[in-house]
């Protein structure tokens, strides 16, 4: 039946009104994919933490023992994350960011007993909808890794060949590139930096078997840096500080009765003692990072009734309970689960908690910040020792002068450092920190990398030629920066030093090829490297003569003699040095010589004719000695060959720019300069990100190998390598007569 569209008089009080006019009904249809895509992708990647949170939880579930952040712009512009884990098989890069792709499960049941951090397989698909997403990976037994890049959900183009350290790593580029609103509103908030260095830390005192790392881009130093350790009380100090630790007791609850909810809980919880203005409560359910709203409440209910003050607490709480108690599959996010007979937990958690609080209050204590002077105190020597106060008590101590702040944000370097002269008789860190350091040497320098006599006499002549002065300093220094292109600071008990650290890494290098001698891991190069042009151009770069042609022949002839002889010998350098040399005199591999460390690849030309003509091939040990200076001038961390960005090294980029023959002295020449320009901005950043991973390099990979690993030759003593700029007992004597 046909409705007409007319308008009917209806008479109500002597007025005409007209009828409504009946309108279409909304049609239903069905969203394209694309749509429905996003819309799941900005519930699952909400902000820059999440999908570090998801990442983090990836390389978790790989078995990772090392995981490091890179972040820029608060994670708009850039997340990076690696870990050192299985990687992921050249087979799966195809699918792996389509949605519902894990290898987590592989039916709903699964869920019931999932032990895993991610199930659901859409964390990678949401952030390649949202994001420019790149993978580099390599697996064991590899020789290469492989590098794709995403785009919504599918891969773009093949996987390529790359130069990859063990493990993966996925970059995030751009987030929320196409979704506006969301990124105008991160844009006007606070930086999400702050989130992601507090998820970090939460991750790294719960997962104390793993290493951790996070760094704003281009930053010299990390924000968060942990090493692996067995003590859980350690990693919240070196996290949160000390003054967090020592306020905090050991807490723990189980229930095994069969008729109430199986459960384990160990903990930490702050103690009377313990002053702050918010609550940092640390919750790990089956070891997965979740919020729970009325443990949370129930716990803050249990401080406020029993503290004066109502100080907020500082929980940090890991309850174990059988995976079928747990659902998991109730947030977009993973943040919330679903706990079976949840309100017997929390109320057994709150009793114990309460009971525990009760008992620290009734015997509050305040520590008294005493000063020691005696012999044995690490602030007097039999030098340099203090005078006895005077018998009537009134002429106080002298102000200890050798004690020495070194990093505010070291929580060693902090004022109580100045006060207590006791040591905490904590024997188990030290035990703790030994045994953590032998099972790196342990794994990275296998005893049976001296297998050959000469190889030990080789390691035992550096053993034997090892100075006990400078041994102790670079064990114990503290880094405190880079002070030219060469030298470096370090402060060690009251003295500041300079170091050379192209000799300390050209050094080091040689000794750790020495000791993990026929035990490397290879880089693969992305492109094979020709020997004769890489001989060729370490000729050109060296040579002084004239550039005639019985020059070019001249330099072809060595060019072909090194590379036939390289060729000879490049079983020998497979094998104990990972040095690959085909038939075709191409190189494509190169040892690990430090791991996290690739060298400075403009040098291979240097090495390659370092490797023909400076090795004596005849006598196995000097063989093997040359072959080890040779890679360890290689890779030792000399200056990017551009120019350092600042002060002079600005004149290489300027004159460049003005490289048309006129001065910049209008707005028109600066237009015509401007492809040169763009070109040098470009030559700039390149060279800003050189010295700034050059120094990354130093801080963080360098002199924590060399508190490890280095025996500091005795002529290092007198060549210059260690130069002591300042004392502080002698400054303390200056200032004082002043």
């Amino acid at each position: 039946m046909e409705i007409e569209e007319t308008i009917i008089e209806v008479e109500m009080e002597d007025e005409a009104i007209p009828a409504p006019i009946p309108k279409e009904l909304p049609k239903i249809q069905r969203l394209e994919e694309c749509v429905v895509n996003r819309i799941a992708a900005g519930e699952v990647i909400q902000r820059p933490v999440s999908a570090v949170k998801e990442l983090i939880e990836n390389s978790l579930d790989a078995d990772s023992t090392s995981i490091s952040v890179v972040v820029k712009d608060g994670g708009l512009k850039l997340i990076q994350v690696s870990d050192d884990g299985h990687g992921i098989r050249y087979e799966d890069l195809p699918i792996l960011c389509e949605r519902h792709t894990t290898s987590k499960l592989s039916k709903f049941e699964d869920l019931q007993s999932i032990r895993s951090m991610g199930f659901r397989g859409e964390a990678l698909a949401s952030m390649t909808y949202v994001g420019h997403v790149t993978v580099t990976t390599i697996t064991m037994g590899q020789l290469h890794g492989y590098r794709a890049t995403y785009r919504d959900g599918l891969m773009v183009g093949e996987p390529k060949a790359y130069a990859a350290v063990k493990g993966t790593q996925i970059m995030i580029e751009n987030l929320f590139y196409n979704m506006a609103a969301r990124r105008k509103t991160l844009q006007n908030s606070a930086d999400d930096y702050p989130k992601i260095v507090d998820l970090i830390s939460r991750f790294a005192i719960h997962h104390t078997h793993v290493s951790f790392s996070c760094r704003k881009h281009g930053a010299g130093r990390a924000d968060v840096h942990t090493i692996a350790t067995s003590s859980r009380l350690d990693a919240i100090r070196s996290v949160y500080g000390v003054s967090v630790a020592r306020n905090l007791m050991n807490i723990k609850v189980s229930d095994t009765g069969p008729l109430n909810s199986v459960f384990k809980m160990d903990g930490f919880i702050s103690n009377s003692n313990y002053i702050a203005k918010k609550i940092i409560m640390v919750l790990f359910i089956n070891d997965r990072l979740v919020d729970c709203g009325a443990l949370k409440r129930a716990i803050e209910i249990v401080y406020t009734a029993t503290l004066p003050k109502a100080s907020k607490p500082f929980i940090y709480m890991s309850i174990i309970l059988p995976p079928e108690h747990v659902d998991v599959n109730i947030h977009p996010t993973k943040r919330e689960v679903s706990l079976l007979n949840q309100e017997f937990v929390i109320e057994k958690i709150q009793s114990v908690v309460g009971s525990k609080l009760r008992s620290s209050n009734e015997s509050r204590t305040f520590q008294e910040q005493t000063l020691d002077f005696s012999s044995s105190s690490p602030m007097a020597t039999s030098k340099d020792s203090i005078k006895e106060p005077s018998p009537s008590g009134i002429k106080s101590q002298k102000v200890p002068h050798k004690m020495v702040r070194t990093d505010t944000l070291d929580p060693s370097g902090r004022l109580h450092a100045y006060m207590q002269m006791k040591p905490p008789g904590n024997p188990e860190r030290g035990s703790c920190l030994s045994s953590v350091r032998s099972f790196i040497r342990q794994r990275r320098n296998p005893s049976e990398t001296a297998d050959l006599t000469s190889i030990q006499e080789l390691v035992n002549e550096i053993d034997n030629d090892c100075h006990p002065g400078l041994l102790d300093i670079v064990r114990n220094c503290t880094y405190t920066g880079m002070a030219d292109e060469i030298f470096a600071l370090l402060q060690h008990n009251t003295h500041l030093y300079l170091v050379n650290v192209i000799n300390l890494s050209k050094e080091l290098m040689y000794q750790q090829v020495l000791r993990r001698f026929a035990h490397f891991n290879a880089i693969q190069l992305s492109e094979p490297a020709s020997l004769p042009e890489l001989v060729m151009l370490a000729l050109k770069e060296e040579g002084t003569g004239p550039e005639g042609n019985e020059s070019k022949e001249l330099r072809g002839k060595i060019a072909e003699m090194n590379t036939e002889l390289l060729k000879q010998k490049a079983g020998m350098l497979e094998e104990y040095f990972s040095i690959h040399i085909d038939s075709n005199g191409n190189m494509s591999r190169l040892p690990v010589i430090l791991d996290q460390y690739t060298p400075d690849l403009d040098r291979i030309p240097e090495f390659i004719l370092c490797l023909g003509n400076d090795v004596d091939w005849e006598d196995e040990k000097i063989c093997f000695q040359t072959i080890a200076a040779a890679l360890g001038n290689f890779y030792a961390m000399h200056p990017p060959l551009l120019p350092m960005p600042s002060g002079d090294g600005m004149k290489f980029y300027r004159t460049r720019v003005l490289s048309s023959g006129s001065e910049v002295t209008s707005t028109e020449n600066i237009e015509n300069d401007t492809m040169e320009a763009e070109f040098e901005e470009e030559l700039l950043l390149e060279a800003e990100n050189a010295w700034a991973q050059r120094e990354w390099s130093i801080q963080h990979v360098l002199f924590p190998s060399l508190r490890l690993f280095f025996k500091p030759p005795t002529s290092m003593a007198t060549n210059g390598t260690f130069v002591q700029v300042a004392s502080l007992e002698k400054l303390y004597r200056i200032f004082e007569r002043c």
